[in-house]
């Protein structure tokens, strides 16, 4: 099955490292054209300056939180290269580590605004700048933990929870031109696990029925396949990409709770 998605437009937020970073190089290699966003502009131009040059990558720094931030990204992509024909929502935060009952509200917020609202933003953006006459592609990164409780991690998962179902309600509402799908993506070393591989990489291994980490390339290949043709007939979707850890063995409370997470959002 040939994937491509050549003469593509793509905003991937949260791009200049990890998960993002390989989805952007994916859809370079498929034939698109790409935006990465992020926080830090420096770490942005350096992640475009490895990916390709200037005719098929840009690069917009900014909070994926602010509208204003989204508003000009989607309007530089617009200017620069025509339209915006896929999107990619992987930029996401969790600034509260503990149990929900006792969590913060103000980090439960934060983490809600970036990992949900900001979402929201972005596809009304995109959707009103371009594929609502287009059509288009959005695959919105969320995590099995949107899938399940965790001791820990209660408003990161309650977020990524949100996010599944808003794939599920803008696949209704985008349709039958735009398709929203998701990934639930398992736990793969990026530097927001790196405390937990770091420490304890045999605890996990033991854990995963394929006997292998999962790599940013596992989960940008789904992506790939997601915004392109071949899935054209798949909307509304989540589809977990974790090795089979989290229907068929599960990740223990032990190295939850080592999994100090942080931002994302690259």
């Amino acid at each position: 099955m040939h994937v491509a998605v050549d003469g593509k437009v793509a905003i991937v937020t949260g791009g200049s490292r990890g998960i993002g970073y390989a989805i952007a190089r994916e859809i370079l290699g498929a034939g698109g054209r790409v935006c990465i966003t992020g926080r830090k502009q420096d770490a942005l131009e350096r992640a475009a300056r490895e990916l390709g040059d200037a005719a098929h990558v840009m690069a917009v720094g900014g909070s994926t939180d602010d509208a204003e931030h989204r508003a000009s990204a989607v309007a530089q992509v617009v200017e620069q290269f025509g339209h915006v024909d896929l999107l990619v929502n992987n930029a996401a935060t969790n600034a509260q580590f503990g149990p929900l009952i006792a969590a913060d509200l103000g980090g439960v917020a934060k983490t809600m605004s970036a990992n949900v609202v900001a979402v929201v933003g972005w596809c009304q953006e995109c959707w009103n700048r371009s594929m609502s006459e287009r059509g288009g592609a959005i695959v919105n990164i969320s995590s099995v933990g949107g899938l399940r409780p965790g001791k820990y991690t209660g408003a990161y998962n309650l977020s990524k929870a949100a996010l599944i179902h808003l794939t599920r309600q803008f696949g209704l509402e985008l349709g039958p031109n735009v398709r929203v799908n998701a990934l639930a993506v398992g736990l793969v070393p990026t530097q927001m696990s790196s405390v937990l591989f770091e420490h304890n990489p045999d605890v996990v291994l033991a854990q995963e029925p394929l006997g292998r980490f999962g790599t940013v390339e596992d989960i940008a290949s789904a992506a790939l396949f997601l915004l392109s043709d071949a899935a054209s007939w798949i909307t509304g979707e989540t589809v977990v990409v974790d090795g089979g850890g989290s229907s068929l063995s599960g990740v223990t409370e032990t190295v939850v709770a080592q999994l100090k997470m942080s931002s994302t959002e690259g």
